[in-house]
């Protein structure tokens, strides 16, 4: 009795933990009911977009782990003369990496970093900073990432989908992160950050071996190629697995292999639902014309990922549902998955923080939304 209760807790500890994973399997299940399973499952999963996000997230966990992008952000931090020029360089590390490392490495990396700066300040000036950076950080990886196909994993699979080219995604979302950088310089130059910033002296930053780190971009190139469609993804998958294995086995543990099981489960799910012709046609009617607003508000409820997948399956205007997702992703905390690696960040270094960040993180979301949202009805229509 006792290990079945002990393996009980384990299953919901795992439930809570992964929750997004837990409703889109429980989906998935309930879908299965009605849809029984045949052959028509394989045809479900896109098999190139999972195969890619592994791809990319073994390598920036690759990268991450040698340390590559905290000793190029150490390198930029002596350069910094003035606390705006910190908060600046701070937010913009996000913004600008999130566009090729994903805004979920951005955070993972930089808002440790961000600490780390601010304590240059000292206590009272790093507390008193500390919510306004973090919830700008998170803003600007989440905004940054949208640019580009590799910025996050609802834009990697929404660009297989839609089969637009590397240069007309980043055509489509350049307005709308153009707008995203002038409204961080704004934020920033309107904040109470002056004063001068003295940086003592350190070490440069050692990226830890750099025959791996060589292996690691090598297959970030051949991510790259593949993503621009002049590499079979299979091809690359293979690759990017041996290139990774000789570099270093234990990094396929910090692959979030939750992530591609959420995309499988939702993957499953939506195409159970296109096979009932009451859901397919209602849905197809709910997003029909509005797929930008309709993902904007799924998405704080369920967040952008699963919003990406689920609307997807009734719509075949993907044009502006690539921009609702990636808007969608300001809003709640829930908004972007990416979100609640700040939250938990700041969290553990400050406890106290955590209600009066959430109020402010709401906020300033929701001011970057409403100005989002009005430049996406005024700008040509999609």
């Amino acid at each position: 009795m006792t290990g079945v209760k002990h393996g009980l807790g384990r299953v919901l500890t795992f439930c809570k933990r992964e929750v997004v994973l837990t409703v889109a399997a429980l989906l998935a299940v309930v879908s299965a009911c009605l849809v029984p399973p045949d052959a028509g499952y394989l045809d479900y999963i896109d098999w190139r977009t999972l195969s890619l996000l592994f791809c990319l997230m073994a390598v920036m966990a690759g990268l991450q782990r040698l340390g590559v992008f905290a000793a190029l952000a150490q390198r930029m931090l002596h350069r910094v003369r003035g606390v705006r020029e910190l908060v600046a360089l701070l937010v913009m590390l996000c913004f600008f990496s999130s566009m090729l490392i994903t805004n979920d490495v951005a955070l993972i990396t930089f808002v440790p970093f961000a600490f780390t700066a601010l304590d240059l300040l000292g206590g009272e000036e790093k507390r008193r900073l500390l919510i306004p950076v973090v919830t700008l950080q998170t803003v600007a990886a989440n905004l940054g990432s949208m640019l580009t196909p590799v910025g996050n994993p609802q834009n990697l699979y929404l660009h297989s989908l839609s089969g637009l080219c590397v240069g007309s995604f980043v055509a489509l979302m350049a307005p709308y992160a153009a707008i995203s950088f002038l409204l961080l310089l704004v934020w920033i130059g309107a904040g109470k950050g002056r004063g001068p910033v003295s940086i003592r002296p350190a070490p440069p930053a050692a990226v830890g071996d750099r025959r791996k780190a060589a292996l690691y971009l090598l297959a970030f190139a051949l991510c790259l190629l593949t993503v621009a469609h002049l590499l079979d993804f299979r091809v690359t998958l293979f690759l990017t697995a041996a290139l990774v294995a000789a570099a270093d086995l234990r990094t396929f543990a910090q692959v979030d292999y939750a992530l591609l099981a959420t995309f499988a489960a939702f993957f499953i799910f939506i195409g159970n639902m296109g096979r009932i012709p009451a859901f397919n046609s209602f849905l197809q009617r709910v997003v029909a014309g509005r797929e930008c607003v309709t993902a904007v508000l799924a998405s704080q409820v369920i967040s952008n990922v699963p919003a990406a997948l689920l609307l997807s399956g009734f719509t075949e205007r993907y044009r502006p549902l690539i921009v609702g997702v990636n808007l969608g992703g300001l809003g709640t905390l829930i908004a972007s998955m990416a979100s609640l690696i700040s939250f938990k960040l700041l969290s553990r270094e400050d406890k106290s923080l955590r209600g009066r960040y959430l109020l402010h993180f709401t906020a300033v979301n929701l001011a970057f939304l409403a100005v989002l949202l009005a430049a996406y009805f005024f700008l040509p229509s999609l």
